[in-house]
């Protein structure tokens, strides 16, 4: 990063810092016009930056915690998972499906 660089960094305000990372999120500026990829890239260079110097590390954009937090052993644990019909609404297993179609079967064989 050149000093140039930093030293305009230094004199952004909290608004244009706001201005800027809603231009990169939105692809538009507040006017309008629309963000160009260069300019897209300078901000969001110049707004990791202001972070950088203005804003808690967990606040900052592209903040990851730490791998050792304790809740990542929770997340690696084994979830049930249940899968449900999209046009009833009610709880589908592989058993009753299978059942179900079992049952069909046989009762068009007694209708023959």
């Amino acid at each position: 990063m050149s000093d140039q660089f930093r030293s305009v960094v230094r004199q952004l305000t909290p608004e244009i810092y706001e201005n800027m990372r809603r231009a990169v999120e939105l692809g538009r500026w507040p006017d309008g016009r629309t963000v160009s990829p260069q300019q897209r890239e300078t901000c969001m260079q110049a707004i990791i930056a202001w972070e950088a110097e203005h804003v808690p590390e967990e606040q900052r954009t592209g903040y990851m915690p730490s791998a050792d937090c304790e809740s990542d052993a929770q997340s690696e644990a084994e979830q049930p998972v249940t899968i449900r019909s999209s046009a009833t609404g009610r709880k589908d297993n592989a058993r009753s499906d299978s059942s179900d179609v079992a049952a069909g079967i046989k009762g068009d064989d007694q209708d023959a």
